[in-house]
């Protein structure tokens, strides 16, 4: 095949497609809104509240352009699904300052609660988690996945926006923690690296069903951790060992770990 009928065959497959917003754009969406609301991930300076205003109205239309590319399969004006968002925001903030006040808490090597938003990837994975899930519930297509996607391919965290979790969550290290569409985490739960929250079957036909865990309130779950469907339910303050792997739901208080034999043999 020619170039000429190369570029005609790849101009007829864009030309039928919708356009949706790229991840750079939303990228540029999400970096702004969190130099608005953490001056710790910030890289400018805003001196006055007049500059801050700035910044945190173009968030707002860089939000507004990104959704212009969506907007036919959008059910709600899309300026109205942006006053609600920004309306819900200051709720938003202060669940996430919980959360990295639990980061904090819960890590003997943290010093502060800067420092937790500024460098732990599993405070950026779950504040654009929970910016994407305000978005979700909102009824925004495409934007929400695309955020969330952003949050994985710089922390190797993978959280749906369509999982619920509730405040004071906790990943640490967080590299390989996939956390499913249907997910249910409760209040203080922290989840250690290469967890996987996820599904028994993927089959196509489940799509509409709860195909993923639910993790109850105070619950640890430690690295390498394999928990999956949709009935399983880990108890309240059940801590996880390492490498297990669950497909049955767990009574509260339990202790689950996997004892593997380990031989040593002494060099000679």
């Amino acid at each position: 095949m020619g170039d000429k009928d190369f570029i005609k065959e790849l101009f007829e497959a864009h030309h039928h497609k919708t356009n949706l917003p790229s991840p750079f754009l939303v990228q540029d969406f999400i970096d702004t809104l969190l130099s608005v609301l953490f001056p710790a991930y910030s890289n400018k300076y805003f001196p006055s509240k007049d500059e801050l205003s700035v910044e945190y109205h173009a968030s707002k239309k860089q939000l507004l352009t990104a959704m212009l590319f969506v907007e036919q399969f959008m059910e709600d004006d899309i300026e109205k699904v942006i006053d609600d968002f920004y309306e819900k925001l200051p709720n938003l903030y202060h669940l996430l300052l919980k959360d990295a006040e639990a980061i904090e808490a819960g890590d003997p090597a943290a010093k502060n609660r800067d420092e937790v938003i500024r460098s732990y990837p599993g405070f950026y994975a779950i504040a654009i988690y929970r910016v994407a899930n305000s978005l979700l519930t909102l009824r925004v297509p495409f934007i929400p996945r695309i955020l969330t996607e952003i949050a994985h391919s710089k922390t190797g965290i993978d959280i749906h926006p369509g999982a619920t979790i509730d405040e004071c969550f906790f990943i640490d290290h967080g590299t390989g923690v996939v956390i499913g569409e249907t997910t249910h985490i409760g209040k203080r739960v922290k989840i250690y690296q290469g967890v996987t929250l996820g599904a028994l079957s993927v089959n196509k036909n489940l799509a509409e069903t709860k195909r993923h865990p639910t993790i109850q309130d105070d619950v640890v779950i430690y690295a390498g951790a394999t928990i999956l469907g949709g009935k399983t339910v880990v108890g309240e303050k059940s801590v996880i060992g390492g490498n297990v792997w669950i497909t049955e739901s767990i009574p509260p208080n339990s202790l689950v770990y996997h004892k593997p034999q380990l031989n040593v043999i002494k060099a000679r």
